[in-house]
């Protein structure tokens, strides 16, 4: 899907606006590990419809109720509620970033029991949700957040704008990534109006670490492995590796881009453990090739360039179904 219909827009914004009318609950749920993409745009709605005069928004997302050290002090923060607190039949579902129902935990069974309004910008959407707001050209779903505050008729203020701000520069890479548009940084100019401190945003999200996360990095990298017959580049962060170091998982965002940019390898993954025999994986590619159409296969989604999915078993045994799904 490229593109947002007219229709569509009108619809959903007045799916929202009949439930702030009707006092109805309005549940957000962004996808499991969230990023700053996810929070910030879920954040930035639920303020929004909270202008609106919507009293009963909570935001949630499945797994524990833990804030990546950088996205801790988001506006917007009060609305989150922990997933075993969330309304159990919301009059009104919101879904931001988050391509598959697989991606949305438990939450996904909501989407059969009541109206649901999706925000997302993957291409490997699964069509799922009765309002849908999908534009696979958008470089965050943060874009789509802000057209969709800006049709209900909120004005963008500091708050929902950091929230905004986070997402575009996390799912542009700092504006380097190719769906990086003059409209995104005419975006990022309005928001940067309200008052935002580029900098300081920049360096909290990016540049700001623990000391420990600095010997972790250099670990992750030097078992890195080069396969150039495929080239291929990987490598894994495990539970261990941050228990050693006292750290928490978020440390790890942003680590792929030091292993993506080998000069031999077209395409890299980072396996990060999250279970015994589960890793979260996360997939680049330069360009030519298409990593999404590989985590799609392997029950995962994302962009021909950025994707990902959960892998279950041994790191060697999950790098043995990327190999198969390149080579298909």
């Amino acid at each position: 899907m490229a593109g947002i219909p007219e229709e569509q827009w009108a619809a959903a914004a007045g799916a929202l606006h009949t439930a702030v009318a009707a006092d109805d609950s309005i549940l957000l749920v962004c996808h499991v590990n969230p990023d700053g993409d996810a929070l910030g745009s879920m954040l930035a709605v639920g303020q929004a419809l909270t202008a609106l005069g919507a009293t009963r928004v909570r935001a949630t997302f499945p797994g524990p109720l833990v804030l990546p050290e950088p996205f801790a002090g988001l506006a917007g923060r009060e609305l989150l509620v922990a997933e075993d607190q969330a309304p159990a039949q919301p009059g009104l579902l919101v879904t931001l970033d988050a391509a598959a129902e697989s991606r949305l935990g438990r939450f996904a069974a909501l989407l059969d029991q009541v109206p649901s309004v999706v925000l997302d910008h993957h291409a490997s959407y699964t069509g799922f949700g009765q309002y849908p707001l999908v534009d696979t050209r958008a470089a965050a779903t943060a874009v789509i957040a802000a057209e969709l505050v800006e049709r209900l008729g909120v004005t963008i203020d500091r708050g929902i704008a950091e929230c905004l701000y986070i997402g575009l520069i996390t799912d542009t890479g700092s504006f380097k990534y190719d769906l990086t548009t003059p409209a995104v940084h005419r975006l990022a100019a309005a928001l940067l109006e309200t008052g935002l401190n580029p900098g300081e945003i920049s360096e909290r999200v990016f540049d700001t670490r623990p000391f420990g996360a600095v010997k972790l990095y250099g670990e992750v990298l030097s078992r890195a492995v080069l396969e150039p017959e495929l080239r291929l580049v990987w490598s894994t962060a495990s539970l261990a590796d941050l228990e050693r170091h006292g750290l928490a998982a978020y440390v790890l965002e942003g680590l792929i881009d030091g292993i993506r940019c080998a000069a031999e390898a077209e395409v890299a993954c980072l396996l990060k453990q999250v279970g015994e025999r589960e890793w979260a994986v996360s997939m680049r590619s330069r360009g030519a090739g298409d990593v999404s159409r590989v985590a799609v296969a392997l029950g995962g989604g994302g962009h021909r360039a950025a994707a990902g999915f959960t892998g279950k078993g041994t790191p060697d045994e999950i790098m043995g179904r990327i190999r198969n799904a390149l080579g298909d």
